[in-house]
């Protein structure tokens, strides 16, 4: 029968390798999966985790010989750092090969989640304005267009930092972001300072693909999927008021703009060529990578990310023109293909399966929808605006529900590691 003292060494090992997971964006099913395998292997067999979606409890029971003893956690941030997630993922592996004892583990842990981020701040400012651009270019835009984008997107960054430091709740960020780049964009038009044929609309649709990224709906998704309708309906109301925000940000701006008479309305659809198509999948593969870079993954994995974001919007795109599939039904094909690839990876090399699923989406994201539905309900109006919102959402649906089927579907390439989830029904 382990001590208090092995029993607290476990319990705040397991748990503190929880959080970093849990504010990652990690699933709760697999969180939960990874704690208990390395209680077990810590000598606790007999544990109960429960997460909510600001905290982890987990409990061990020693019998009728001695009172079982819990410990909690509160998850005080939500930050986004794919190396250091690598990192835990490294040294979980060092831990199942009997490499490590609990206590070197515990200390390097204390190393790994003190670090600094491995790049500057300003490089992930380039790497999110950089992204803007991408995406800018994705959606049919010009160069004109991709610098305005970059500019803005640069400028929100900073100033939500600045924002930030501050204190101010995330919801107002996500406000003043959207506020910003639709701002920017009408104050140019109004000055006739965006030449002729410079669509207005796709600045502000790319800005706002780069404020969408940062939501968590694949979490959500998957957490409902698995079972965790607690930390799914978490998920999901940060998820509605991060975008509440982004809405009320994008009316305020278009009504203000209206006053002087500029009208950001949205793009039509530009006709498509091989030519353009290859130039749009190269800018989805670049928003994919520098996606990964501002979440601060390691340099190794950036062509993985920016390969499997190319390709998903490629097939995404093609079933549409080709096949006339609709965008829901494409994109959630495109994101079956897309888990699988990061279940492949993550069974073969290693690569933790969130470093590829968060930036290969990004392409994906419907950045034009949401604009298009802030539009209609600001401008035209509001029953138009609501079936517009409600596509965006079911993109979002289909995006997450694909990337979960998808990586369900590689969980029987080769025996799981004790730290991967046991498939649904396994006993």
């Amino acid at each position: 029968m382990p001590d208090d003292t092995q029993v607290q060494l476990v319990l705040d090992l397991a748990i503190r390798v929880g959080e970093v997971l849990l504010s990652s964006g990690e699933g709760v099913a697999e969180t939960t999966s990874i704690m208990l395998r390395l209680a077990d292997a810590g000598g606790l067999p007999t544990c109960e985790v429960d997460i909510t979606f600001t905290s982890i409890t987990m409990c061990c029971h020693r019998g009728m010989v001695a009172p079982p003893v819990t410990t909690m956690r509160l998850v005080r941030y939500r930050t986004l750092d794919l190396t250091r997630l690598n990192d835990v993922s490294r040294l979980l592996d060092r831990i199942e090969r009997e490499e490590l004892d609990l206590s070197r583990a515990a200390a390097e842990l204390d190393v790994v989640t003190r670090a600094k981020h491995p790049y500057p701040r300003w490089v992930t400012t380039l790497a999110w304005a950089g992204m803007a651009a991408s995406v800018a270019v994705l959606l049919g835009g010009g160069p004109v267009a991709a610098f305005v984008a970059f500019g803005a997107t640069g400028v929100i960054d900073r100033i939500g930092r600045l924002l930030n430091r501050y204190g101010l709740p995330m919801f107002f960020q996500q406000m003043a972001g959207a506020l910003l780049a639709t701002g920017i964009t009408a104050v140019l038009l109004y000055f006739s300072l965006l030449p002729e044929g410079t669509r207005p609309s796709l600045v502000v649709a790319a800005a706002l693909t780069v404020l969408l990224s940062g939501l968590s709906v694949v979490g959500a998704v998957r957490d409902a999927i698995d079972g965790f309708f607690l930390t799914a309906a978490g998920r999901a109301g940060e998820i509605t008021m991060f975008s509440a925000g982004l809405l009320g940000g994008v009316v305020l701006a278009l009504k203000a703009a209206l006053v002087f008479g500029v009208e950001l309305s949205v793009a039509g659809p530009l006709p498509s060529s091989n030519l353009s198509l290859a130039v749009r999948a190269f800018a989805a593969g670049l928003a994919a990578g520098l996606f990964a870079l501002a979440g601060y993954s390691p340099v190794r994995y950036l062509p993985a990310a920016a390969g499997t974001g190319a390709a998903a919007w490629a097939i995404s795109t093609l079933l549409q023109q080709q096949a006339r599939f609709g965008p829901v039904v494409a994109t959630g094909i495109a994101a079956v293909g897309l888990g699988i690839v990061s279940g492949v990876l993550h069974r073969t090399t290693a690569v933790p399966r969130l470093v590829i699923t968060l930036a290969a989406i990004t392409p994906l994201l419907p950045g034009l929808t949401a604009y298009q539905g802030f539009y209609q309900l600001a401008v035209t109006g509001v029953a138009d605006g609501l079936v517009t919102v409600m596509l965006a959402l079911a993109i979002g649906l289909a995006l997450a529900g694909g990337v979960a089927l998808g990586e369900w579907l590689t969980t029987g390439l080769r025996p799981p590691s004790p730290f991967s989830p046991p498939r649904a029904g396994a006993k």
